[in-house]
Order: C-alpha cells, then structure tokens, then sequence
C-alpha cells in the first residue's frame, strides 16, 4: 500500500497540490501543484514573506481547470479572493529545494489544530489581551498539536502589583518571568477571561511563555506598524516552544 500527501480544498475540487509516494524528502511537504494547475507564490511583505528570498516564501495563489468559478451568492468573498484569475488560498507556503511545496502559515491568521478545529488567533489575542497584567500576547498553536499556547508580554506595573501582594519585592521584570506562581497566575487569568467570553474549549489557552521585552522591530517581530510578524515570532521562540509543548504532553 503506498501512501500520497497531498493538499485539498474545495476551491480547486479535490487536490491542490499532489505528492510522491515512497519518497522521504516529502515528508512535511504537500507536493508540487496538480495536473491541470498551476501554483505560485505571492510576497505577502507585512509578514515578511519574500518569493524571490532564501527559501522562497509567500501566499500559495491557484489557477487551473479545476478551480470554481467564485463563492454562491459572495460576490465580495469572490473578487477579494479571486485576482487575476489567480485564488489566493491564505496558505504561505516555502519552496522546497527539491521544488515541492510545504505550508508553514497562514496569511489570513487562522489555524487548524491536530483535532480539525480552525482558530482564528487574532481574535483571541484580543480577547485575552484585556487581561490587566497581559502587554501584548501571540497566540501560536500547531496542525500537529492539539491545544494552544501563547507567548505573553507582561505589563510591567500591573506585574510588580501582583508581585508585591505575593511577596515577591525584588528583581527585575525577566526574573519575575521564571517564577512558577506568576505562570499559574497568567494562565488562571487567561482561563477567567476565556469563561467571561464564552470561549470554546479548544480556544483556551493551555501555556504560556513570560516575556518582559515587548515584540520590536528590532529583534524583528513585528512591522512598522506593529502588526506581528508571526512566522519571526515562531522562529524566534522556537526553542521555548518545542519546550512548553513537551512539558503540556507529559502532564
């Protein structure tokens, strides 16, 4: 028995993009664009996605015989995603050097956890970003993982506040991001407002990384207009990530 991955939507009627079987280098990748199609990629540069940069990256646009011809009834939704004859799935995808494609984001900022579930991320950063000691928050979650996490600035006065009522006096801002009681703290203040909002349980907040240092433009992070590069952003907390996810899993 052979197995093939491949990427699908129902835009294109079935497979996008079609992979090899028995072969290793396709592992984590989706193949190379389906017969009648054509694939390319588009700079999306607020997130800091380049085609013509090392690797080439950028949102996954279709064109072919088998795409629909647009969206019943939306025609809105049909010209914003239709342009040129070209559909612009909202996947970023990276070519590969063999010159398969594989899907590392998404333009339009929603995710699909290993369960089937799709988030749509800056809606929650949102709504968790009201809580008092939270500056700033990048929910990330992963198609292989099946709960979120999120990597979260701390407000520095509402933070000395809750450590002077709990005893902690002294240290700086990146101490105070080790303690294991302002992490319970966070996570039980991130839980109260996923209630408050009535939030699905897959929506909730399961870690979280302290960060004292607001996403700047100079590690990168974020855009001049501050919007959040999140492919940076994975990359720069790579490392904390893989960390968080495997403390999640053994309980």
């Amino acid at each position: 028995m052979h197995f093939v991955v491949q990427a699908g939507l129902t835009e294109a009627c079935g497979p996008a993009t079609l992979g090899f079987p028995d072969e290793m280098s396709m592992l984590g990748a989706v193949g190379s664009a389906a017969v009648y199609n054509e694939l390319r990629l588009e700079e999306v540069p607020d997130m800091g996605y380049n085609p013509l940069g090392n690797p080439p990256c950028g949102e996954i646009c279709l064109r072919g015989k088998t795409l629909f011809s647009g969206y019943y009834k939306n025609p809105e939704v049909t010209r914003e995603s239709m342009k040129d004859g070209w559909f612009h799935t909202g996947d970023i995808g990276e070519i590969l050097p063999n010159g398969v494609v594989k899907i590392i984001d998404r333009k339009k900022n929603l995710i699909k956890l290993s369960q089937g579930e799709y988030i749509a991320v800056e809606y929650l950063e949102n709504v968790y970003g009201i809580v008092p000691v939270v500056e700033d928050i990048w929910v990330y979650g992963d198609s292989f993982k099946s709960m979120l996490i999120a990597v979260v600035v701390l407000h520095e006065e509402n933070t000395r506040k809750w450590a002077s009522l709990n005893g902690h006096y002294m240290g700086s801002l990146l101490e105070l991001c080790s303690l294991d009681q302002l992490h319970h703290y966070v996570l039980s203040e991130l839980k109260s407002t996923a209630e408050r909002n009535k939030l699905r349980g897959f929506e909730y907040v399961k870690g979280v990384i302290l960060e004292s240092c607001p996403f700047d433009m100079e590690r990168d992070l974020v855009t001049a207009t501050l919007k959040k590069k999140r492919n940076k952003l994975r990359h720069h907390y790579q490392v904390q990530i893989n960390e968080l996810y495997r403390k999640l899993a053994q309980g």
